[in-house]
C-alpha cells in the first residue's frame, strides 16, 4: 500500500499532478518535465533567435541539462549566454564568473571538452584585458580553471626525477605496471587519514605489478623522511622542498591534496582521487587489464 506525502496530495487536489505520476519516482517525474522543458525552449529559440528573453531561456536550458546530468550541450549553451553579455565597463562580472565561467568549466571537465574550456577562458581574459577589474577577474578565473589542467582519464603523465633515496625514477620506463601517483604532504590531514589505505593496497598488490610514486609537498625534509620511515612507505618519493610551489604539482595543476591518479599498464590515467575501497577495486581491475 502506498502512502501519499502531503505535497503529493496537495498537487493532486489542485490538479497539477496527474494520477499516473503516482507510479513514477520523483526523479523520473523531474526528468520528464526537464525533457519537455528543453524541447519547448529549443523550439522557442529556433523560432525567435532575437527574443528579448533569450538569455533567460538559455539559462533555464543550462540548468535543465545539468540537473539531468547531460553536460555535453552545456558549454555551447553558455557560449551563447556569454555572447549576450555586456563586455564594457558596465559588465556584470559576478554573473559572468558564477553563472557562465564556473558551470562552463565544470561541465567541460565532465564531458571531456577541456580544450574548449581552455579556449573559452583565454577569450574571456582577452575580452576583459582593458577592464579595471581584470586582475581580480583573472585571479578568480585561474582558480576555477586550475582543474582543466589536471590529468584526466586517457591522459599520460610524463616525468622523471631522483627520489629521496637517490634512485632514478622515470614514469615512461614503468609501462606494464599499475601505478598510483600520490600528491600529498605530512601536514595534510586528509592525506594522512588516507595513507593507511594506500599502504595496505600497496602491500597487497606490489608483487602483482602495482607501485606507488609519492609527490611530497612538504618543506621539512627531515619530518618527511621520519614519517616515511615510521610508516614503512617503501615507494619512491619526489621532494623539492617548495611546498605548494612543488614543480610537479605546478606542472599538473594540483590545487588541493590529496590528489591521486591511477596509471594503467598502457601508461594512461584510468581514474583519479580514489579513496578507501574504491582504490583497492580500481587497482584490482587495472592489474587484470579490465
Amino acid at each position: 500500500m502506498k502512502f501519499l506525502v502531503p505535497a503529493t496530495l496537495a498537487l493532486l487536489a489542485i490538479g497539477l499532478l496527474p494520477s499516473t505520476a503516482l507510479s513514477e519516482s520523483a526523479v523520473e517525474i523531474a526528468k520528464k518535465h526537464d525533457l519537455e522543458k528543453i524541447a519547448a525552449l529549443n523550439t522557442y529559440l529556433e523560432a525567435n533567435p532575437e527574443a528579448e528573453d533569450r538569455d533567460m531561456a538559455l539559462n533555464i536550458l543550462v540548468d535543465a541539462n545539468m540537473s539531468m546530468g547531460e553536460f555535453t550541450p552545456v558549454p555551447d549553451l553558455l557560449t551563447q549566454r556569454y555572447e549576450l553579455q555586456e563586455k564594457g565597463p558596465d559588465a556584470n562580472l559576478q554573473l559572468i564568473v558564477a553563472q557562465i565561467v564556473r558551470p562552463f568549466i565544470e561541465s567541460s571537465i565532465v564531458s571531456n571538452q577541456r580544450d574548449k574550456a581552455k579556449a573559452f577562458v583565454a577569450k574571456i581574459k582577452s575580452d576583459f584585458a582593458a577592464n579595471p577589474q581584470s586582475p581580480q577577474l583573472n585571479q578568480f578565473i585561474d582558480q576555477l580553471a586550475s582543474d582543466l589542467y589536471l590529468p584526466g582519464v586517457g591522459d599520460t603523465m610524463e616525468f622523471a626525477f631522483t627520489d629521496l633515496g637517490g634512485s632514478e625514477v622515470d614514469l615512461a620506463k614503468m609501462k606494464d605496471k599499475v601505478i598510483l601517483i600520490d600528491f600529498w604532504a605530512t601536514w595534510c590531514g586528509p592525506c594522512i587519514a588516507e595513507m593507511p589505505n594506500v599502504i595496505e593496497t600497496y602491500n597487497k598488490h606490489k608483487e602483482a605489478g602495482f607501485d606507488v610514486i609519492g609527490i611530497s609537498l612538504d618543506e621539512d625534509k627531515a619530518a618527511l623522511e621520519q614519517f616515511i620511515k615510521s610508516n614503512e612507505m617503501l615507494w619512491p618519493q619526489y621532494f623539492d622542498g617548495k611546498g605548494w610551489a612543488n614543480e610537479l604539482a605546478q606542472r599538473f595543476g594540483i590545487g588541493s591534496i590529496p590528489a591521486t591518479f591511477l596509471i594503467g599498464k598502457d601508461g594512461k590515467v584510468v581514474a583519479s582521487n580514489l579513496r578507501g575501497e574504491a582504490l583497492e577495486e580500481a587497482v584490482t581491475k587495472a592489474l587484470a587489464g579490465e
